[in-house]
């Protein structure tokens, strides 16, 4: 039978010279491709030592490092399921983790192996190693006596190849199960679809337990064959004064704005770049105008989630149409999205309705949750998104919100989005979130949380009373707060569910 592990594709599109620099690092030290090669073999000849069940979860939580690239790559080359674990997650989320998903082997920094060791050999894990971000810790000492030769695992497409926990903002973390086939084909039409080509460079700045950084970021440069310059950390300036060196950089909108900061940005640090890509939380048009203007590059935003790797994109080539702000392009080649009213009608172009989606990417389903899986997919075989958008005329995606974010006071319903976009347009006002409170007379109002320009003076009740003009009653919030910082989680998303408990006594 084809090999049809991932790691076999990516092994495959090495480049001819494996001396040639695979990944720099931002303190200097270089691997080639044949370092890679060689410490994934032995990494992945030391799992296999361990004579672990078939389809064994290897839990991973450490920072950020070259080495931690190449576990993850050894794991797939062994053949087991890479299970990445946010790196602040705390003991009690580490112990849901641990006890639902069983891994076989658990890896974390040295500083915190006392406590997880514990959580890990009382759930039954077998081997806890260490890992640290300066090539240290016991994984590597017992790698270092395995051979540098190995056969790569075979494996087939409908195989698991990672669980990723999605961000339970309600209820507990579910683990979505992506097999090699699902990884692999999102991996081959990002390639094409974003025009990767020869001697391109990528900055990788991005954590990597996370889809963004881990999958997308990482598969495509190396199923291009492409050097990484590699961040342990986001550096605003440094990250600039590489740019000159590289071709591709995707981040989310934080690090863009934190970039935009730099007087150092401008069109000639961004010359020899091709394309700037922005994902994982919503991307303010301010930010995209910004951008456009200082580095005459147009951000390219595109849309996806854990159990889906990517579903659209505002398309790379001119022919295919422009990139829209604000907008998250096209289903990908291969990917259908289709949006439907509560009803389970089709909406008409342009309407707001539930997004679904149905493609080779889209995951196996949720681990150790059968029902929770059967309820996430339609009759007919499509995911739903838990998203909240439109399709233009177009064929433009546009997403407004959560459905869990909706809003829905006094029968009417509310999409934080589009009140969010009138805030945000008020002078003075940086960013904005809305959320919706528990009410005695409408069910539910809205509540704004909004923070303030450098230098600007903002008033609450003026931005409630400046809305009033432009919006329909029911859709005006009942207050406003202005804050210094919007509380976000590690991908730069907003946590509305912790501003939702902060404010949910608000009018009982």
């Amino acid at each position: 039978m084809h090999n049809q592990n991932l790691f076999a594709a990516l092994r495959a599109a090495f480049p001819k010279d494996l001396d040639a620099a695979a990944v720099e690092t931002d303190d200097g030290l270089v691997y080639s491709w044949r370092d890679l090669d060689r410490a994934t073999a032995m990494i992945a000849n030391l799992l296999a030592g361990l004579k672990l069940p078939e389809g064994s979860r290897i839990a991973v939580q450490v920072e950020k490092s070259v080495e931690a690239m190449m576990l993850y790559l050894a794991t797939l080359r062994a053949g087991y399921v890479f299970l990445p674990l946010n790196t602040a997650y705390q003991s009690a989320e580490i112990e849901y983790f641990v006890g639902n998903a069983e891994p076989a082997v658990v890896v974390c920094t040295g500083k915190n192996f006392g406590w997880v060791s514990k959580i890990a050999f009382k759930a039954g894990t077998q081997h806890v190693f260490t890992l640290n971000d300066d090539r240290t810790g016991s994984l590597l000492e017992r790698a270092t006596h395995c051979s540098d030769r190995h056969t790569i695992a075979v494996k087939g497409e409908d195989d698991l190849a990672a669980i990723l926990y999605t961000s339970g903002t309600t209820g507990r973390s579910k683990g979505a199960e992506l097999t090699h086939g699902n990884l692999l084909s999102n991996a081959r039409v990002l390639r094409d679809y974003w025009g990767w080509k020869p001697g391109d460079v990528l900055i990788h700045a991005l954590p990597i337990f996370h889809v963004h950084g881990l999958f997308v970021a990482l598969h495509g440069a190396l199923l291009n064959g492409s050097r990484m310059i590699w961040f342990g950390r986001f550096d605003p300036r440094r990250v600039i004064e590489r740019m000159p060196d590289a071709t591709v950089f995707m981040g989310v909108p934080t690090l863009y704005t934190r970039m935009l900061a730099e007087p150092g940005l401008d069109k000639g640090a961004a010359r020899n770049m091709r394309l700037f890509i922005s994902g994982s939380a919503p991307l303010l048009i301010e930010t995209f105008n910004e951008w456009k203007e200082r580095t005459g590059h147009t951000i390219l935003e595109r849309y996806g989630m854990s159990e889906t790797i990517m579903l659209t994109s505002n398309p790379y080539v001119a022919k295919d149409g422009e990139r829209r702000g604000g907008t998250v392009g096209f289903p990908l080649p291969g990917v259908g999205v289709r949006v439907r009213g509560d009803d389970g009608r089709q909406v008409p172009a342009g309407e707001i309705g539930n997004i679904e989606v149905k493609g080779p990417n889209v995951f196996k389903g949720y681990w150790r949750m059968p029902e929770k899986t059967k309820e996430e997919f339609t009759a007919d075989g499509w995911f739903k998104t838990g998203d909240v958008g439109k399709i233009d005329a177009l064929g433009y995606v546009t997403i407004v919100g959560r459905s869990k974010d909706l809003i829905i006071s006094g029968g009417y319903n509310v999409y934080p989005a589009e009140i969010e976009g009138y805030i945000n347009d008020m002078p003075g006002v940086a960013e904005s979130a809305l959320v919706g409170v528990p009410h005695p007379d409408f069910g539910e109002v809205g509540v704004a949380v909004v923070t303030a320009k450098p230098g600007a003076q903002l008033d609450g009740d003026r931005i409630v009373a400046g809305l009033k003009s432009q919006l329909a009653n029911f859709k005006i919030p009942k207050r406003c707060f202005v804050v210094d910082e919007l509380p976000r989680n590690t991908m730069g998303k907003v946590q509305k569910n912790l501003l939702r408990e902060k404010h949910k006594q608000l009018f009982s």
